[in-house]
């Protein structure tokens, strides 16, 4: 947790127009359905610079916003080194971004990385698949693991920091 008191996340994939946009809004949502979002901040990036600039995929935006979820205002960016000094969490959409973000953190920030399915235990993967070469049903199948790992990382966040501050 950083000066202000806020948890910082950032949801990374290749070129942020796809998972990790999803990821960011989706978790966006489900902070405010629980009230949370003054007390955790959320990005997304990308490991590579492809789409800076550019919303996110149409189809990863129609997949969101059938599910209440409106991505239109996001803008890709890629990760850079001060991301590793200002997030408390860094979650990699799959091993090879995960690879990329290693290469490039400190070590003493080494810490704060790892996979967004690790707070989706049951789903029984590590990686969320990277739709932008398939049809819809792509975009809706990661959708649903997206989902499914931000509600875990909600409770994760609630047993870990807002628990405790919310008690205090």
């Amino acid at each position: 947790m950083n000066e202000n008191g806020k948890i910082k996340i950032l949801f990374v994939c290749m070129g942020n127009i796809c998972r990790s946009p999803t990821a960011e809004g989706l978790f966006r949502q489900l902070l405010v359905q629980h009230r949370l979002q003054d007390q955790v901040l959320v990005d997304s990036a990308g490991t590579h610079a492809y789409h800076v600039g550019n919303p996110p995929d149409p189809r990863a935006q129609e997949a969101a916003r059938r599910r209440g979820v409106d991505l239109s205002a996001l803008r890709a960016r890629q990760v850079c080194l001060e991301d590793f000094a200002i997030f408390d969490y860094i979650l990699a959409m799959d091993e090879d971004n995960l690879a990329h973000l290693r290469a490039l953190c400190p070590p003493a920030q080494e810490h704060k990385l790892s996979l967004l399915l690790n707070h989706a235990p049951a789903l029984g993967l590590r990686e969320v698949p990277d739709p932008y070469y398939g049809g819809s049903t792509g975009f809706e199948r990661v959708l649903d693991m997206i989902e499914m790992a931000c509600m875990g990382l909600l409770e994760f966040l609630r047993d870990r920091h807002l628990q405790r501050r919310t008690t205090a």
